[in-house]
């Protein structure tokens, strides 16, 4: 089979468009034909500093496709099957395996390209703003780097549960196409002071939860931008900034911090999780979600793709399709 492969992490230069061996499905596992990859951020910074499993490498966490094998103590999948999966790696390929337990059915009436932004993005989302940030109705939610993934199902996520939905993004345009999506007040951080912002829309009080998956000096910001007793859940340090917050900031207003990793969440927690995302899947199908897809590149392309992400001009998901 084709994958997308690196020998040595770095920049998207790194990848190579090679030739290697079919994976073997494991007895628990299914072996998937990949029919689109949802590039995630943690497949960006794998990529440019993570470690390798073996060389060559295929990267990639989440991938959709239809089942081609089921491992011997499988019964609750088949072949024909359209799956979504997670997986620490392997996405970037066209067959991965994955454990049977890593996989969600993908409904007849759901687009399976849809499907395969899913899991991580919006579990992610959703776990920022109830199972850590508890979000009531009636509450500010701010909602950092909205035109990405877990950015964008927040807000929509955040909107639902009757919240006023705040965002970041890097453009007056990108904050107005977000308002299809649920956004009610745009933040362009670019020209703007996001924290005086946060504080002017809400009358002084500031946000109740906030979103923050760019880290650094924005973080410290979101401790700055919280209400009193507001809870800030950090995802990720999509901005790369290797400052260190004042965590002091936090102890005058009784503000929280809660560290959020979908992931560590999915193995633990399954029963929690796995059904909680099988509803968003479900919610695909009534537009009660909604999942915007920016580009898609062929698998060969997988360069091309991470330059794309990593410039920050995508708005929603961008694809590979083997």
């Amino acid at each position: 089979m084709k994958a997308a492969v690196y020998y040595e992490t770095g920049g998207p230069e790194v990848f190579r468009y090679e030739d290697v061996p079919d994976p073997v499905c494991p007895p628990d596992g299914v072996l998937i034909d990949v029919e689109a990859v949802s590039i995630e951020g943690g497949d960006t910074l794998h990529r440019s500093g993570g470690d390798l499993a073996a060389k060559p490498h295929i990267v990639g966490y989440q991938c959709a496709g239809t089942v081609r094998e089921v491992g011997a103590g499988v019964s609750d999948r088949a072949p024909g099957q359209r799956v979504v999966a997670v997986m620490f790696f392997g996405s970037h390929a066209e067959r991965a395996v994955v454990p049977a337990a890593a996989t969600w059915p993908i409904p007849d009436d759901v687009d399976l390209e849809a499907a395969a932004c899913v899991p991580i993005a919006v579990g992610t989302a959703d776990d920022c703003l109830f199972e850590f940030g508890r979000l009531q109705s009636g509450e500010t939610a701010l909602i950092h780097a909205g035109a990405g993934g877990v950015g964008m199902a927040a807000i929509q996520l955040a909107k639902r549960a009757g919240a006023t939905v705040l965002a970041t993004a890097s453009s007056d345009e990108r904050l107005k196409r977000l308002e299809e999506f649920g956004l009610d007040h745009g933040i362009n951080y670019r020209t703007g002071d996001f924290v005086a912002e946060v504080r002017e829309i809400t009358g002084g009080r500031g946000a109740d939860v906030i979103v923050d998956s760019v880290g650094g000096h924005t973080l410290e910001g979101s401790f700055e931008a919280a209400a009193y007793r507001g809870r800030i859940s950090y995802v990720g340090s999509a901005g790369r900034d290797d400052y260190r917050p004042n965590v002091d900031l936090l102890r005058p207003a009784n503000k929280s911090l809660t560290g959020v990793f979908f992931g560590a969440e999915l193995a633990l927690h399954r029963d929690r999780v796995h059904p909680m995302v099988a509803r968003h899947i479900a919610d695909l199908a009534t537009g009660a979600l909604r999942i915007a897809i920016d580009r898609r590149y062929p698998l060969s392309e997988a360069a091309e793709a991470h330059r794309y992400i990593e410039s920050r001009q995508a708005f929603g998901r961008v694809l590979l399709v083997p």
